[in-house]
């Protein structure tokens, strides 16, 4: 069976120091996928080797059955687009931010954007509500409008593949469930394949298809939010006492803290 993307036997990292090893897994097209485990457990360096960042030590990632790390870097950009948790923003209004993504649809001696550019920038300008926005500069943007803009600017580039890091983070709850919706929106109404790195484990469970659980440079488990969101693993993972339930309007899991204090009084 060709899946829509596939790990097999996956290793990148930096030798000596920090390393992923046997990662594998297979994701279909359209499904909304979270990566979830402590700092230092290796989501991100997993994302830089699927991007390229990192060089691949063993094992291979394909993409509709073409290996992702020979693709050239103009085939790689317009397949797989990367939000990173920090935008980079510098001197740019948000039109001339989200156009960038059309750089790799560039041909030879092309230096302005095509009226297409614009037709595709501003649908997902549009898409994503950052249209009033379009003239104002990038560094003038709050956090989460800065993200909106940067997920505009991956669907401009019309990726098969949408890799998120930590898009939520130091979000209020407001632009969290704002940008967790858009994401759940471009999965069910453009089939759009997204891999998404998130700390907030009731978020992951209550947004994602599917959850990967990571540890200490391994997959510890993949599976649906309720199979991988357990006590057991959780408390193994983080080092933390945790209670799981069950959300009794969307019926996905929810996991609550106990203090320390608490768990104490507990005994």
């Amino acid at each position: 069976m060709n899946h829509f993307f596939k790990i097999e036997d996956f290793s990148c990292g930096y030798p000596g120091k920090f390393v992923l090893e046997d990662i594998s897994f297979e994701i279909e097209k359209g499904d909304f996928v979270g990566i979830i485990g402590p700092n230092g457990s290796g989501k991100t360096t997993l994302f830089n080797g699927i991007s390229g960042e990192l060089e691949t030590l063993s094992g291979n990632s394909k993409l509709k059955g073409k290996f992702i790390q020979q693709m050239s870097l103009k085939e790689r950009a317009q397949n797989v687009a990367v939000v990173t948790q920090n935008i980079e923003v510098g001197s740019m209004t948000v039109e001339e931010y989200v156009l960038m993504g059309r750089i790799p649809y560039r041909r030879q001696f092309q230096f302005f954007e095509t009226k297409n550019d614009f037709t595709i920038a501003n649908k997902y300008m549009e898409l994503t509500g950052v249209t009033p926005l379009k003239y104002k500069y990038m560094n003038a943007l709050s956090g989460g409008e800065q993200q909106l803009a940067g997920i505009a600017r991956a669907l401009t580039q019309e990726p098969e593949l949408l890799l998120l890091d930590e898009p939520t983070s130091h979000l209020d709850i407001t632009h969290q469930v704002q940008i967790l919706n858009l994401i759940r929106r471009l999965s069910n109404e453009l089939s759009l394949t997204v891999l998404m790195i998130i700390h907030d484990l009731n978020l992951a469970g209550e947004y994602c298809d599917s959850l990967i659980m990571m540890q200490n440079g391994r997959m510890r488990k993949k599976g649906l939010p309720h199979e991988v969101l357990n006590y057991k693993d959780i408390e193994a993972v983080y080092n933390t006492v945790v209670i799981t339930r069950t959300n009794p309007v969307s019926g996905k899991p929810v996991v609550f803290l106990v203090s320390e204090e608490t768990f104490g009084k507990g005994e």
